[in-house]
């Protein structure tokens, strides 16, 4: 059993075919299928089921693919670590960044981390929390910004910022006098919401559904500032973290009663090499989340 085996092996689960993990691979795909073959001659296991129209795992495979994440990890982390100590880290973050947070917070942070860094490489990609986490597991994140109480026991997590949950409404809106709404009167007003995925909308299904109530949802969309927009046309109204709609002339934040706060936190792999750049980045963030709540 060599690493390559254990690349290919990761590739074909990832991509639940030979020939796409192939193509991914830049290899021909009768070397994956050889590679594949001799690596279950030497475990003498069946790894795959190759009856089905896509590629899955046995029962002893979805066994083994857990090993080969771990030791492929491994490996991972010590070449990043090997290449710093002879000085040739490239330097790279790669983190992500929901999209309400990377248009209200993370502009300022950004800027001046680079300002600070410049030498370093910074990658954001905007997804959901709950797409982060899984980004961050698989590999295809170093680190990024989750909300919640709650996460997978492979995640490491630091908060760096407490934010009001508040409800929107338009300038004009009856409720824009008031100084908070009770979950009941919230409630009764139709609302424009966030798909599956955000977790600001795990969040207030979660405290609507603990008071036995159940909101009138009248439209959904992953694009907050379509939100955002049609809360301003008067088409319903929704729930925004107070920094989205501090500086907004045409919205009003309502606070709720009693009142709702949400925890953001930095994530990364528990137990994974955390390279110089990403430590630089996780502390630059910690740092300036703290002088943000004073």
């Amino acid at each position: 059993m060599d690493i390559r085996q254990l690349q290919f092996f990761a590739e074909i689960v990832r991509y639940g075919s030979f020939t796409k993990a192939a193509e991914r691979l830049h290899v021909a795909q009768p070397a994956v299928s050889m590679a594949m073959k001799k690596l279950e001659e030497e475990l003498d296991l069946v790894l795959f089921n190759r009856q089905e129209r896509r590629i899955s795992l046995t029962a002893e495979g979805e066994i083994f693919l857990r090993h080969a994440e771990k030791i492929l990890d491994e490996v991972k982390s010590a070449e990043t670590e090997m290449e710093e100590l002879r000085g040739l880290a490239k330097g790279e973050v790669r983190v992500g960044i929901p999209p309400m947070m990377s248009a209200y917070f993370f502009p300022e942070i950004i800027r001046d981390f680079s300002n600070n860094y410049p030498d370093l490489h910074l990658t954001v990609s905007g997804e959901g929390a709950s797409k982060i986490q899984k980004m961050i597991i698989d590999g295809e994140l170093d680190m990024g910004v989750v909300a919640g109480a709650s996460f997978p026991e492979t995640l490491e997590v630091r908060r760096f910022l407490r934010e009001e949950v508040i409800v929107c409404v338009p300038r004009n809106h009856p409720l824009a006098s008031r100084g908070s709404l009770t979950l009941h009167e919230f409630a009764r007003y139709p609302l424009i919401f966030y798909r599956e995925g955000y977790y600001l909308r795990e969040l207030i299904l979660d405290v609507l559904r603990g008071a036995g109530l159940s909101p009138t949802i009248r439209f959904e969309t992953n694009l907050y500032t379509l939100v955002k927009s049609l809360v301003q046309k008067g088409m319903g109204i929704s729930i925004f973290l107070r920094m989205v709609v501090a500086e907004d002339d045409d919205l009003t934040a309502i606070s709720l009663d009693p009142p709702l706060f949400l925890d953001l936190l930095i994530a990364w792999k528990k137990h994974g090499y955390l390279s110089r750049a990403n430590r630089a980045f996780a502390d630059f963030l910690l740092e300036k989340g703290s002088r943000a709540a004073l």
